[in-house]
C-alpha cells in the first residue's frame, strides 16, 4: 500500500482510509493497487466489517486527470486505472464482511462509485455526489452505470449527461444514502451502525448480503467489462484528450 492510503484492523472492523488530502483523494493506478490490497488484508483478517473513510475536504475527486493528461498512452493509463478501481468495487460487493462507506464531502467520479459499492453509505450534510465524467469527455466508470438499480434510468441519465450534483439529502430520498448527518456527528454514526453489525450473525449478515447483491446485480462483472472498454476508448480519443487537457488547464473544453 501507498501512504495515500491506510489500513487499520481490531476486533472484526477493518478501515480502509483514502489519506491524500492535498490531492483531494484522487485515484491513480498505485492508489488503486494499495485499495486492492487492502480489501484483500481485510479478507485475510477475516473482517466482519469494513469502513471506507477519507480524510479532507472531500471524499474522491475521482481518478487522477493530472496523471492521464501526462500519460504517453492515456487510454492504457486510464484502463489500468479503471481495472483497479473494478477490482477494488468487485471484491468489496464479493466480500462477506459489510462495508460502510463514511462520505464527509464531495464524491465525484470513481469516487462516487467507491462511496456507492458499500452496502450501507453514511453521508454529511457537506456530501455531494457527481457523475462528472462528460466534462472531461469520459463516459462512466467503477459501476456506474450499475447505478440505475438504486436510483432509476432517467435520474441516472440526468446526473450523468448533465453532470449535476446530487446531495446528501436527495441522494438519502432516494435510497442511496442511509444516513445524512451533520458533518460533526458523522464519526459516531459510522460506530454505532459498525457496533450493530459487529453484534450480529456473520453468518446471516453475509447471506443476506449476497442474496440482495445478487438479484440487483447479477450482471456486475459485464457492467464493469463494458465501462473499462468504454472509458479506455475515449480517454485515448481527440476529446478525451481535449477534456483532460483542458480541466488541467482551467479552461473550458473544445469538443470536436
Amino acid at each position: 500500500m501507498t501512504g495515500n492510503v491506510r489500513y487499520e484492523y481490531a476486533d472484526g472492523l477493518a478501515t480502509i482510509t483514502l489519506a491524500d488530502p492535498a490531492g483531494a483523494n484522487a485515484l491513480g493506478t498505485e492508489v488503486g493497487a494499495a485499495m486492492v490490497s487492502a480489501v484483500l488484508r481485510a479478507r485475510s483478517d477475516r473482517a466482519r466489517v469494513i469502513v471506507i473513510r477519507a480524510e479532507g475536504r472531500f471524499f474522491s475527486v475521482g481518478g487522477d486527470l493530472s496523471g492521464m493528461g501526462t500519460a504517453d498512452d492515456p487510454s492504457a493509463f486510464v484502463l489500468e486505472l479503471a481495472e483497479g478501481a473494478h477490482r477494488f468495487i468487485t471484491e468489496l460487493i464479493k466480500s462477506d464482511a459489510i462495508v460502510v462507506s463514511a462520505v464527509q464531502g464531495v464524491a465525484a467520479g470513481i469516487g462516487f462509485s467507491i462511496a456507492a459499492a458499500a452496502d450501507i453509505v453514511v453521508a454529511s450534510e457537506k456530501a455531494a455526489f457527481n457523475l462528472a465524467y462528460v466534462k472531461v469527455g469520459l463516459s462512466l466508470d467503477g459501476g456506474g452505470s450499475m447505478l440505475v438499480h438504486t436510483l432509476g434510468l432517467h435520474r441516472v441519465l440526468r446526473l450523468a449527461l448533465l453532470a449535476e450534483n446530487l446531495t446528501a439529502q436527495e441522494a438519502a430520498d432516494c435510497g442511496l444514502v442511509a444516513r445524512v448527518v451533520a458533518p460533526e456527528e458523522l464519526d459516531a454514526t459510522v460506530d454505532g451502525i459498525v457496533r450493530t453489525l459487529l453484534a450480529g450473525s456473520r453468518d446471516s449478515l453475509a447471506a443476506t448480503k449476497h442474496l440482495v447483491r445478487r438479484t440487483a446485480e447479477p450482471a456486475a462483472q459485464e457492467a464493469l467489462r463494458r465501462e473499462s472498454e468504454s472509458i479506455s476508448r475515449l480517454a485515448g480519443g481527440p476529446d478525451g484528450r481535449e477534456g483532460v487537457a483542458a480541466f488541467l488547464a482551467k479552461r473550458a473544453p473544445d469538443f470536436s
